[in-house]
């Protein structure tokens, strides 16, 4: 009895597995996902209030939150998507799609905005479910089963919207009865000081919570992240890994339906042809936030600091008045940079365990 008694503090203590070993908050922080991030989006600060006078004026932060938390509000569900293996490339034109069901039949029904927006969501989920069957049931590649549905969405934005409405454009829906309610909901913004914050920012951090409270606090984290890390082993240990990417795929749907109605209250009419290549950014942000390509390691925080490295690039380069010839060049070398640190980050923290 003595000698269990006597074992018993040496396993407890994690002398007999290292698994159980305290470690120091120093290399708690090492291990974090999101830690290369924030050292890319520190350099990206630093180098923007260098070059850029005006960048650190309080009105161009609310600017550079602005353009994050477009970013930011898909970047979410894309890095859980991501996390699950996964990836969707129908993202960014699913946004104007569920935009242009909101106007085209609140429109032609002459109905309350309210049910254009309630009938988008229907439509929206039903699109990211129809995903996440395909590929559950099919087992094709993600790549290809969403690339499909990116295609046939661009096709239908375009072809639709000029059966409909006779042009590319939608018609302006601001004097229909609902509209100001949910421009407040989905568009509104108030002012601080100087500082200019748009509704958006809020809807992002709130989703940023949830999502991080999801996957470190639920089952259904656990399963997102074995889902993504072992498929196979996952269903040997009961894991409902169908289940959970369908249920990602609506994720990524409800967020874009939430992009979507920001997009049609703030500009009154939606464009055809917007969204295009707007998903490559989302999967930008969550692979600079820290999202492994191959799925089962990465966090929703990682997610949010990669969409604010977006947004500082982005604005950054118009507060330096930079050549906008050279936007795009800048705006790349800035993200591949800044990619680059993160990487070299992680490498250093997982040598150092």
């Amino acid at each position: 009895m003595s000698g269990t008694r006597a074992a018993a503090p040496d396993v407890i203590g994690g002398a007999g597995d290292e698994r159980l070993a305290p470690r120091s908050v120093a290399r708690r922080l090492l291990g974090r996902p999101e830690l290369g991030a924030v050292v890319g989006a520190a350099a990206v600060f630093l180098f923007f209030s260098f070059v850029a006078d005006s960048f650190l004026r309080a009105s161009s932060m609310g600017t550079v939150l602005y353009a994050s938390s477009t970013i930011g509000i898909m970047a979410v569900p894309v890095a859980l998507l991501m996390i699950g293996g996964e990836f969707d490339l129908s993202a960014g034109v699913m946004v104007t799609s569920s935009a242009l069901i909101s106007s085209m039949f609140s429109f032609q029904m002459t109905a309350n905005t309210w049910v254009g927006v309630g009938v988008s969501l229907l439509v929206t989920l039903a699109l990211g479910a129809f995903n996440g069957i395909m590929l559950v049931r099919t087992r094709l590649p993600s790549f290809i089963i969403t690339l499909g549905t990116f295609l046939m969405l661009t096709g239908l934005n375009l072809g639709l919207t000029k059966l409909i409405s006779g042009t590319v454009a939608t018609k302006s829906i601001s004097d229909m009865q609902g509209f100001p309610t949910c421009r407040d909901l989905f568009a509104s913004h108030w002012t601080i000081g100087s500082v200019d914050l748009q509704v958006t920012i809020l809807w992002w951090l709130g989703l940023v919570a949830v999502a991080t409270w999801v996957l470190l606090r639920t089952r259904a984290g656990n399963w997102i992240f074995a889902a993504g890390g072992n498929a196979d082993a996952a269903r040997a240990v009961g894991v409902p890994v169908a289940r959970t990417k369908v249920g990602l795929y609506v994720a990524v749907a409800f967020c874009a339906w939430i992009s979507g109605q920001h997009l049609l209250f703030s500009f009154d009419v939606v464009q055809s042809g917007e969204g295009v290549g707007n998903e490559f950014l989302y999967i930008i942000a969550a692979v600079i936030g820290g999202c492994l390509m191959t799925g089962g390691y990465g966090s929703a925080i990682g997610s949010a600091v990669g969409a604010f490295i977006f947004g500082m690039a982005s604005k950054g380069i118009v507060y330096a008045q930079w050549n906008p010839d050279w936007f795009q060049f800048f705006l790349g070398a800035m993200l591949l940079l800044a990619t680059l640190l993160n990487v070299w980050v992680r490498r250093r923290a997982e040598a150092s365990k």
